[in-house]
């Protein structure tokens, strides 16, 4: 367990999956969690689980492919908490055209949700971590942003990828406000994303791993929470491989 109290956490695509299991690991740990995701009732159903269990939490409707959206949803968290202390830009879509099939609507629906998204909830939030005594910024990328993927799209490659180098950048450009950026980089999860994929495509995303299994949200989620942790103080600018072995750099 790490000590979280008194955080305040900003979690995108939170409504299920690794985004879902991130906010409650965060909640676990103490932290106050605001889950963002752009399907509104699911969302808030979601934040109503948490809060049955006493942990203190807010939904917020949070579309990242759209500026306006996005300050809305960090004004609401800044208002019912007074701050943001981690920010855990998790949302993202999935593509599976293949390099013939692609389209250009295809192309920059994703790189404008998977990388747009990033960097503008980190441009929101940023007067806010400003702020903050232990600022946190964690990115969650793939291991297809690290070698170019099995089966997934160029355009989903590409969008990780970028997540990647963003991550490297802002690492550099805001360790002067003493504020950490870092990146998680899953392998094939269990989450609802993977259900875009064929059954043979999920089997063989599955013997990736050199652990042939697919990875659990919950086993991202406590990567997200050492990097929000003031244990990971001195850890910037790092990619943080959680894929059972798939990928060895």
């Amino acid at each position: 367990m790490f000590d979280l109290k008194g955080r305040i956490a900003i979690v995108t695509g939170a409504a299920r999956g690794i985004g879902f299991a991130s906010a409650e690991k965060l909640a676990e740990n103490g932290a106050s969690v605001v889950l963002g995701d752009v399907n509104e009732p699911l969302v808030q159903e979601a934040a109503g689980r948490l809060k049955a269990k006493g942990y203190e939490a807010l939904a917020v409707r949070m579309d990242v492919g759209r500026n306006d959206s996005i300050r809305e949803a960090i004004a609401a968290a800044v208002k019912a908490f007074d701050g943001i202390d981690i920010v855990v830009n998790n949302a993202g879509i999935l593509s599976a055209l293949s390099i013939e099939e692609m389209t250009r609507e295809e192309w920059d629906k994703v790189l404008n949700v998977n990388l747009g998204g990033t960097f503008f909830v980190i441009q929101a939030a940023l007067p806010f971590l400003k702020k903050s005594r232990n600022p946190r910024i964690i990115n969650i990328s793939s291991l297809t942003g690290r070698n170019g993927g099995f089966e997934g799209s160029m355009c989903y490659a590409a969008s990780k990828g970028g997540v990647i180098s963003i991550t490297r950048g802002m690492a550099r450009r805001l360790a002067p406000f003493n504020i950490t950026v870092n990146a998680v980089c899953p392998g094939p999860t269990e989450t609802e994303i993977l259900k875009g994929y064929t059954p043979e495509a999920q089997e063989r995303q599955r013997n990736v791993s050199l652990l042939r299994r697919l990875g659990q949200p919950e086993e991202i989620a406590a990567a997200v929470c050492y990097l929000a942790s003031t244990e990971a103080a001195f850890v910037t600018g790092a990619m943080l491989d959680v894929n059972g072995g798939a990928y060895m750099g």
